[in-house]
């Protein structure tokens, strides 16, 4: 039997509807949380990504003592308790130095995981850049560079999890004033040497100047965090368990109109199916030349009505 949980007043059953299945889901949050061992270098990573997340990120300070790719049941737990469907765990040990987890949830149940490694000579926080910063709440611009992001599955797999991570509210129209920073995600080609590139994560202010032009000229400046990972451990999504998670709703699919389609240029078509025509039965233009002409019992018939007349002419 499924258990069914009974709401005991209203503000409790306003939680559960929230937490419910919606045509259009809630804004996803993420849940930031440190394990048993962490360096100085994790937690500035871990502060800068739940800055870069707010408001819809949690970070708990409490360490916790999970191993996500032996037992991932810890997540589940924590991303059913706080109904967040992100998961960034920081952890450091010998074999991992500088260890950053991220993990997606579908129903509150592990989706996929991606393990990544911070470089420490070139990281640089949030705060080491002396510069404003974006405002609260913001949605970023994402662009990734390199073909490897659409070539390799675990580059993919970092660009999946990223535009997710990164990609805030789903909205029809932006404002040009709400554009007012830019997260670029790189990674240079392969080679003999480096078979597995670096992810270079770089956060850019957007400024807009007087260019004498309708069009402002536009220039980015570095604002951080500044982070550069290497690709160690993955967990790709169970098959039926994707395809589950990208179903929509049937209220939500566009719609289609039989038999009409654009062209190229942009012209709407229709087809018009008709049924089986009769040309026997069709009117046609009348025109004394289209006429039909009179049979040999006809002109017979004609011609003895005419002699009855002549002959009663004759008799007057």
């Amino acid at each position: 039997m499924i258990r069914t949980v009974k709401p005991r007043n209203a503000r409790s059953k306003r939680a559960l509807d929230d937490r419910g299945a919606k045509l259009i889901e809630n804004q996803k949050k993420t849940l930031l949380l440190s394990g048993t061992s962490t360096s100085e270098l994790t937690r500035h990573a871990l502060g800068d990504l739940h800055a870069l997340k707010k408001p819809h990120a949690i970070k708990f300070t409490k360490k916790n003592d999970i191993h996500p790719f032996e037992d991932a049941s810890a997540f589940e737990f924590f991303s059913s308790k706080n109904d967040t469907a992100h998961i960034v765990f920081a952890s450091h040990s010998k074999k991992r130095p500088h260890n950053i987890t991220f993990a997606r949830t579908f129903d509150h149940k592990i989706l996929d995981m991606l393990e990544l490694g911070i470089d420490e000579t070139t990281f640089r926080p949030l705060e080491s850049f002396k510069n404003p910063k974006f405002a609260v709440g913001m949605k970023p611009m994402i662009c990734f560079t390199g073909s490897l992001f659409d070539s390799t599955p675990e580059y993919k797999l970092v660009k999946s999890v990223f535009l997710d991570f990164f990609r805030g509210e789903t909205i029809n129209a932006v404002d040009v004033e709400g554009l007012q920073y830019m997260i670029n995600v790189s990674a240079a080609e392969p080679s003999d040497r480096e078979t597995t590139p670096v992810v270079h994560l770089r956060v850019h202010l957007i400024k807009t100047r007087k260019s004498g032009q309708k069009l402002p000229r536009v220039e980015v400046e570095e604002i951080g965090p500044r982070m550069d990972f290497r690709v160690r451990r993955i967990q790709e999504a169970d098959a039926g368990m994707m395809k589950e998670a990208l179903k929509k709703p049937r209220q939500l699919e566009a719609r289609t109109k039989k038999n009409i389609e654009t062209d190229i240029i942009g012209d709407k078509l229709g087809r018009i199916h008709t049924g089986k025509q009769d040309l026997n039965k069709m009117q046609s233009r009348k025109m004394k030349g289209l006429k039909r002409g009179p049979t040999d019992d006809e002109e017979m018939t004609l011609v003895d009505a005419e002699d009855d007349k002549v002959k009663k002419a004759r008799l007057s």
